[in-house]
């Protein structure tokens, strides 16, 4: 595989969680600026991907870099402070704390004067959490608690975002609404995106690149409307007519 403008680099993979091997032999790479879609059945190791470039699995070998320097192993906070972001699908904000807190704790890697300086930002691209700011995120709703996880994120100027199923459980106008959301972060920050989604037809529409594993390993990588167009492929994995 080419490393040309790969900030995300993943060479032969085999992952998983103490003895429970999930990923075998799996190559993947994410370009500079661009979403890439990694989808596939449940089980496939979608999730688990994820989980490896952000230290949360067991790499049993290969390797993983990121701008060119391996960074398989480190734990997850090492891997945060190189500026890769991890959102999970679930507990990924503080529901007692107030909308302003949650993004207080988030930045607690800035110096003050950065903090004060990225807060308006961050309520100029998520208008809904400025007119909660002083209440507890509890009172969210989903697609609105998916936004504070995605701003927590986002004040930590991070240069890539690893979003795992962000639309789960969330109604179809929501999903679309954090869908697009996770593109206007890409156009405006130029951050580059790995999202692993259920909701395929809408994740590829978005998408640059895609990757798509089935039973632990990788069954086809390119363009997004390459997949559409493989009936055979999106009819035996995903379920696409």
């Amino acid at each position: 595989m080419s490393q040309t403008n790969s900030i995300i680099y993943v060479d032969n993979l085999n992952s998983g969680y103490g003895n429970s091997h999930i990923l075998f032999g799996v190559d993947f790479e994410a370009k500079e600026n661009e979403i890439t879609i990694i989808v596939g059945p449940n089980g496939s190791g979608k999730s688990t991907l994820l989980k490896s470039i952000f230290g949360l699995c067991d790499v049993y070998s290969g390797n993983i870099s990121y701008d060119d320097k391996i960074i398989t192993g480190l734990a997850p906070h090492e891997v945060a402070r190189k500026k890769i972001a991890y959102l999970p699908q679930i507990n990924n904000v503080f529901v007692n704390l107030t909308i302003k807190e949650n993004l207080t704790m988030a930045s607690y890697t800035l110096d003050s004067s950065t903090q004060s300086q990225r807060l308006p930002e961050i309520f100029e691209t998520f208008p809904i959490l400025k007119k909660y700011e002083t209440s507890k995120a509890n009172i969210l709703s989903g697609g609105e608690r998916q936004m504070l996880a995605m701003a927590m994120a986002l004040i930590r100027q991070p240069k890539v975002m690893l979003f795992d199923e962000p639309t789960a459980s969330l109604s179809p106008k929501l999903a679309d609404e954090v869908l697009s959301k996770i593109k206007q972060i890409r156009d405006d920050y130029g951050i580059t995106v790995i999202l692993v989604e259920q909701n395929v037809k809408r994740a590829l529409k978005m998408g640059d690149y895609v990757y798509l594993l089935a039973n632990g390993k990788g069954v086809f990588k390119g363009k997004s409307e390459e997949l559409l167009a493989h009936p055979e492929l999106g009819k035996l994995y995903l379920g696409i007519n």
